[in-house]
């Protein structure tokens, strides 16, 4: 019998953690899939198949390396459904004398293995994964005493501590953060290299899933799926995105189109999240890409990734420790209305939520704009109820994960916290779409008009939503100026875009 007894959970796919730098016979691994974890929201299920997928991939490449495993499926007759159910029962039934677990990263399994040690008469311990770049608590330390933590503060002090992208104590290319440079419209300057992709066969996890009779939203392909579900494929996929897409990524990463549902991006969320290839070896490949081909990409390329990696992803996960579990309860506007039965089909006449959103339930994939400023921004606009918010995009997207889903949602997409990721809310008329996509050609509603027939939604609902929530907003500096062209506006001009954003939210379900 084996003697330790150590968990890993779907999102610690970690091989170079230092547990299995040697093979011991007396220390047995458990992964399990559980209708815990595909039951909390109604996830995508694209999103289902890739954890089960890379953990049971996981699984065999661990085996083969001599290391010992049992692995609990989710049809196993002997599988509880459960966490602390299943390790309990392992514990007695193979004498186990040590349980050892892997931090987690989402707060509820972390207050769940925290209950189970203190519920075992064995002995118990916890390690760090070995993934991130920051601790836990880096975040609460580093902006303790602050109201709003801003995020280029750390990560700069990342980019110093971590000697990334320094020339000595300077930035390389003499400034921090190049996002100025990176905002541009793609018009089909340059061409975009076909998705990388693999045609993974996933019929069995498909028909697994089936037979458990797990509720999934969205569409999946059994013999072409294309997401990488082990870690040789995440490094691929990593090779891929710095030969092909980095000399243009920073560029039009903002960038939204009709016939591009990926343009430069990586697609390596999911890989990064279930930790099959980490955060620093990828920013390594990046810097190497980029000074063995600096005749074709340039510093604002680079700076814009890795920005997202060492910067915002270490910064959010930071967020959520420091502010968990009031984070989740938190509702700043007091918004209380239902998300739009759309969000769940695509259909609706307003080409960038038909887009975004056809797209994500096909792809269980939408890049950070698509996010933040079409899907995000209606239901802000549409005084969405938090709680509805957060279930959407934690089960729509395949990378998505409580520590980074929530803090991007309720906080920055949302502004339900009030202001401590983001100084302002980000919201945006029509003008903000025609700017940065291709979403308002030939769509039913005209991006110019703030009302009359065919007025497009955002306008209308941009304006309602200030005059709404002044009380809360008017002395925020940084959106001071929206108040004062408000204030411009006759009598007659707000009544109508007040009268026609009311018809719009009355009517929501319909547009």
């Amino acid at each position: 019998m084996k003697k330790t007894l150590r968990l890993i959970l779907g999102d610690q796919l970690n091989q170079k953690h230092s547990w299995f730098k040697e093979v011991n016979h007396d220390i047995l691994y458990v992964m399990m899939e559980m209708r815990q974890e595909t039951d909390y929201v109604t996830h995508h299920i694209q999103k289902v198949v890739a954890f089960f997928s890379a953990m049971r991939a996981f699984k065999i490449e661990m085996q083969e390396k001599g290391h010992q495993f049992l692995y609990l499926g989710i049809n196993d007759a002997n599988n509880k459904q459960s966490l602390k159910e299943n390790i309990k029962r392992i514990i007695e039934e193979r004498n186990i004398e040590h349980f050892e677990y892997l931090l987690p990263d989402e707060y509820r399994l972390d207050e769940q293995l925290k209950a189970l040690c203190d519920e075992i008469t064995i002995s118990s311990s916890s390690v760090d994964t070995e993934h991130f770049l920051t601790q836990r608590n880096d975040i609460a330390t580093f902006f303790k005493g602050k109201k709003q933590f801003l995020m280029e503060n750390f990560y700069r002090k990342m980019r110093k501590d971590h000697d990334i992208l320094m020339e000595g104590k300077e930035p390389v290319g003499g400034k921090w953060n190049f996002d100025h440079d990176n905002r541009n419209k793609y018009k089909g300057e340059v061409p975009i290299p076909p998705a990388y992709s693999y045609k993974n066969d996933v019929s069995e996890v498909i028909s697994d899933i089936k037979k458990a009779n797990i509720k999934t939203i969205g569409f999946v392909d059994a013999e072409n799926f294309h997401w990488p579900i082990d870690r040789k494929q995440a490094l691929q996929f990593a090779r891929y995105f710095c030969r092909e897409l980095l000399p243009h990524f920073g560029t039009y990463q903002d960038a939204m189109h009709t016939e591009e549902k990926f343009l430069f991006h990586s697609r390596i969320s999911f890989a990064l999240n279930s930790k099959l290839i980490g955060p620093k070896e990828l920013v390594e490949k990046i810097i190497e890409a980029w000074k063995e081909n600096q005749d074709k990409i340039n510093i604002a390329q680079v700076e814009g990734y890795i920005r997202q990696v060492i910067g915002w992803r270490e910064y959010m996960r930071g967020i959520y420790w420091a502010k968990m579990p009031d984070y989740a309860e938190k509702n700043f506007f007091e918004h209380d209305r239902k998300l739009p039965d759309f969000y769940w089909t695509g259909e609706t006449k307003m080409r960038c939520m038909e887009k975004s959103i056809k797209q994500s339930l096909s792809e269980a994939y939408a890049h950070h704009i698509q996010r933040l400023m079409v899907t995000g921004n209606f239901a802000l606009l549409n005084m969405t109820d938090p709680d509805e918010v957060d279930q959407w995009y934690l089960g729509i997207y395949i990378d998505a994960i409580e520590w980074v889903e929530i803090t991007n949602t309720r906080g920055m997409s949302q502004f339900a916290d009030g202001g401590i990721v983001g100084s302002k809310p980000y919201l945006s008329s029509a003008n903000y779409m025609h700017k940065m996509s291709n979403y308002c050609t030939n769509c039913h509603y005209d991006h110019k008009k703030k009302t009359g027939d065919r007025a497009c939604p955002f306008n209308s609902l941009y304006w309602n939503f200030y005059d709404n929530h002044r009380d809360k907003l008017a002395k925020n500096q940084r959106i001071a100026m929206m108040y004062r062209t408000w204030d411009k506006k006759s009598a007659q001009e707000k009544e109508e875009l007040l009268k026609q954003a009311d018809y719009y939210l009355t009517h929501v379900n319909e547009l």
